[in-house]
């Protein structure tokens, strides 16, 4: 998400970083690069026109031009103006009230209503540790509530089950009656979709809505649509007392325009986002962080919180133990970090919150691919409990057998021992200062390139 836009702005900003003065011309200049960067990102015009005001007015101020390092204060002003463009703070669901709490999710078809509800029924009983009951009152796709109820299953959610010759208003009337009599504490209500915004689609929604008069009213948008997802927001917020957006599919979208209109345009916060398939795919939406990725300065909490829910513990200290004992680092240690790196959302979702990214050609980024990955991984299945604890013994037939195992070939295996090799080395480093070394590591690379990269 932001590959683009991050760039752009990177490179513009980047230029009167290392000034010791500032002329109002190189200001203007930079405000103009700016201004095309985020309207080729698909940013609403309106958006644009009031984010490079009010940046402006600050840096002809005498916050930039009389600051001793006017070039990082500049900066500063625009990561300031991002984060309030989208919302100033955070904002999470709000279930202060009595159970069972009701979030309705409403959308046009194929924005990710359906999936976003599995979603967040997963993330809520995770980390918020709820009961959660899921419903779909889609009853002109029977698609969508099969879709649902297997999504309920495999995140451990109640399901409640609805039929196509059912009305909406009856399924979530129902719906919310058996939640009370099962003591459920969120019950989460799908809304049918339809292909544009029209009268007997709202008419029905509110109905709906009215039923069961929701604590939380979540309109679900594919970022991918850019600023036109602005304006569907807007639509529905005039029909609907929406109180979030759920952003999905940002995973596919280069440009971020979505992002930084849709607050702005309708008045509402950003709740979520959708960073891909998986059902754990969902993450709470920053504004200060996202804006600290969309200027390649990095997302290091975000990373830090991925890690703290998907690694597992006992295996890391148990790693570090080995490690700092001299122990050396084994193939299936390899592979416990591949598949961990897997559970955080792969290699993309890792380099969008490493510090410098911004500064990654666009081609080299192109080449990361998680596909990469799980071939590794599938050379390591391939070996023999010997091979990957002793890999010095893997030559030239092993090898031929291990490729024909993991469907890869030769040239595969070797890139693959010898990023392995690459590992153990740095692992070997980190033995002898512990993660605090590493750690230390991570907040010297604040706008540098990830080691291994080009600078």
């Amino acid at each position: 998400m932001f590959e683009n836009l991050t760039q752009r702005l990177t490179q513009s900003l980047d230029k009167l970083k290392g000034k010791g003065r500032l002329s109002e011309d190189s200001i203007r200049d930079a405000m103009r690069e700016v201004r095309i960067a985020l309207l080729e990102a698909d940013v609403a015009l309106p958006v644009v026109q009031s984010f490079i005001s009010q940046v402006r007015e600050r840096a002809l101020g005498q916050e930039v031009l009389k600051s001793l390092t006017p070039g990082q204060a500049l900066v500063k002003i625009v990561h300031q103006e991002l984060v309030h463009v989208m919302g100033d703070e955070g904002q999470g669901l709000d279930l202060n009230a009595s159970p069972p709490v009701v979030v309705l999710l409403s959308g046009l078809q194929g924005s990710g209503k359906t999936t976003s509800a599995g979603k967040l029924a997963r993330m809520l009983i995770e980390q918020e540790r709820k009961k959660v009951m899921v419903v779909s009152c889609d009853v002109y796709r029977p698609a969508a509530i099969q879709q649902l109820e297997t999504l309920a299953e495999q995140v451990g959610a109640d399901f409640f089950p609805s039929f196509a010759n059912q009305s909406p208003v009856d399924i979530a009337s129902s719906a919310l009656e058996q939640a009370r009599k099962q003591f459920v504490e969120v019950l989460l209500v799908d809304t049918a979709g339809r292909l544009h915004v029209d009268k007997q689609m709202m008419d029905e929604i509110r109905a709906v809505h009215g039923a069961v008069n929701p604590r939380e009213t979540l309109f679900v948008v594919d970022s991918m649509t850019g600023q036109d997802a602005a304006n569907t927001a807007a639509a529905f917020g005039q029909a609907l007392p929406l109180t979030g957006v759920i952003l999905t599919k940002t995973d596919g979208d280069a440009r971020g325009g979505a992002a930084l209109s849709v607050r702005q345009v309708t008045g509402k916060p950003i709740k979520f986002i959708g960073t891909g398939e998986k059902s754990d795919a969902l993450q709470a939406f920053h504004p200060e962080r996202i804006a600290s990725r969309i200027l390649g300065m990095g997302d290091v909490l975000s990373l830090v919180e991925e890690v703290q829910r998907n690694v597992d513990q006992d295996k890391a200290e148990k790693l570090a133990r080995k490690i700092k004992r001299g122990k050396g680092f084994s193939l299936h240690d390899f592979r416990t970090q591949l598949e961990q790196m897997q559970n955080m959302g792969g290699i993309g979702s890792l380099m969008d919150k490493m510090p410098g990214m911004g500064k990654i050609p666009q081609n080299i980024r192109n080449k990361v691919d998680d596909r990469h990955t799980n071939h590794m991984i599938a050379i390591i299945n391939s070996m023999t409990p010997q091979e990957r604890q002793f890999p010095d013994v893997i030559k030239g037939s092993r090898k031929r057998r291990i490729a024909t195992g993991s469907g890869t070939d030769i040239q595969a295996v070797n890139k693959m021992l010898k990023q392995f090799a690459q590992m153990q080395k740095m692992m070997k480093k980190f033995g002898k200062g512990g993660m605090g070394r590493m750690m230390k590591q991570m907040s010297k690379m604040q706008g540098q390139p990830p080691p291994g990269f080009p600078k």
